[in-house]
């Protein structure tokens, strides 16, 4: 049997069965208006563990993750800070993307970032005028939710459940409390675009439609978000994506659990949280994707130093055996890859397939083996473990951070000569560099 997904819209698990020869995915980024939290890398390593065994399983894959740069708490976050919006999300992001280099995150094919699309934004809500699903009030532009039949679908929420939580602010002019933003009139000070409505700004929701169908067609495989997004943000997704197009938006809908932290959901808003570039201080890659994938992608896990201690002293097991083997055969026919395929088909449960690993290491130290240690190779990288630089990963990724540092310091000084002889020098060692506008990322490619 096949790859089966549990998708939220059904509740149930599904057999994956893709649109065309190439799966699309669309995930749910960051709003960048603080640097990534673990919460954050828990989705990104949940859209990299489908994207790598869709992959290993022979399907070709189309990938789309967003960046929310224009949004209410971005402008909140200008004003406090007295900084340019668009320097906050371009600083936030490219932290977001080095950290996801470091822990060996595969890149999406392409990070549109919703400033970008505003022609595709305002399209989509004109469309959405014309069908009455939506209409104008004094610049804002409002969706009609009564409109469409099937609101409440994902989320499972009735519209008199809906009813008895819904209001309308002051400033707004809706016809209805249950009627969500498509476009927010400029206010002063604020960052706007020309629009048929006037001077404004689209709403949250809006973007992720319009950057979506822009890059996967207006339906497509499969999209990925955390479970804090399922509403409002997914539901009304599906509804202005559907009135507008007629045709289903999304087959499988898929959520991460959170990360929590003392049973409280880690987040910005609240400033309960952990940066991940601090715990890459006292944690190599290996041991943070091993902490989270120790947890089946769909229930939530607790952020405590002594799970992460647990992954550490797990993962360190597992290395010491396979390091005792000076050389591994590259190409191998793996060992339990019958065990291993059918829990990796069972919803991506990665804590049963990372159990098959620990079996090897088992039988492994009662009988040392070759074919052993190299199928215990062969599945850490499947999941995304990296063969690290030096014993300890900890120091060999924060020495590479400073020299990247130092690299992109003399790219911003045009001293390019200098530059590009570090560029050189790493890649010599196995470290290639992804440089984007203003900054280098690098990857570490297995030798």
């Amino acid at each position: 049997m096949g790859l089966r997904l549990y998708n939220t819209l059904t509740r149930k698990t599904e057999e994956f069965k893709p649109r065309g020869d190439t799966v699309g995915i669309y995930t749910c980024g960051l709003t960048v208006q603080g640097p990534p939290h673990v919460g954050h890398i828990r989705s990104a390593i949940t859209r990299d563990i489908l994207i790598r065994w869709l992959e290993y399983s022979g399907y070709t894959v189309k990938s789309i993750e967003n960046f929310t740069d224009i949004d209410d708490k971005i402008i909140e976050k200008q004003r406090k800070n007295k900084e340019d919006w668009r320097i906050i999300a371009h600083r936030h992001i490219e932290k977001y993307l080095r950290a996801c280099d470091i822990l060996n995150i595969k890149r999406a094919t392409f990070y549109p970032w919703a400033s970008q699309h505003m022609e595709e934004i305002i399209v989509l809500v004109k469309k959405l005028i014309d069908k009455s699903f939506a209409y104008e009030k004094k610049g804002d532009v409002y969706f009609r939710v009564r409109k469409f039949p099937n609101y409440g679908r994902l989320s499972k929420k009735s519209i008199d459940e809906l009813i008895s939580g819904a209001r309308i602010a002051p400033a707004e002019s809706k016809e209805d409390p249950l009627d969500f933003a498509l476009w927010k009139a400029a206010k002063p000070d604020e960052p706007s675009w020309l629009s048929p409505w006037g001077k404004g700004r689209p709403g949250w929701h809006i973007e992720c439609s319009a950057m979506s169908m822009h890059y996967l067609g207006e339906s497509f495989d499969i999209h990925t978000g955390g479970e804090d997004l399922i509403f409002p943000h997914h539901e009304n997704e599906i509804a202005q994506s559907v009135a507008a197009t007629g045709k289903e938006y999304v087959r499988y809908w898929m959520h991460n659990g959170w990360v929590t932290l003392g049973g409280e959901k880690m987040a910005k808003s609240t400033g309960h949280y952990f940066l991940i570039e601090d715990v890459l201080k006292n944690y190599s890659p290996n041991v943070i994707r091993l902490y989270l994938l120790k947890t089946q992608y769909r229930n939530q896990i607790e952020f405590s130093k002594d799970r992460l201690d647990e992954a550490k002293a797990a993962y360190s097991r597992i290395k010491i055996y396979v390091e005792e083997f000076k050389e591994l055969p590259e190409k191998i026919e793996p060992l339990m890859l019958g065990e291993f395929t059918e829990a990796m088909n069972d919803d991506l449960n990665t804590p049963k397939a990372l159990g098959k690993i620990y079996d090897l290491v088992k039988k492994g130290h009662e009988k040392k083996s070759v074919e052993i240690a190299a199928s215990i190779k062969h599945y850490l990288a499947v999941l995304g473990f990296r063969e690290e630089v030096e014993s300890s990963g900890e120091l060999s990724y924060q020495l590479i951070d400073i020299i990247l540092h130092i690299r992109n310091k003399l790219r911003n000084e045009k001293k390019y000569d200098l530059a590009d002889e570090i560029r050189t020098d790493l890649e010599n060692l196995g470290i290639k560099l992804a440089d984007t506008k203003g900054v280098s990322l690098h990857r570490l490619e297995d030798k």
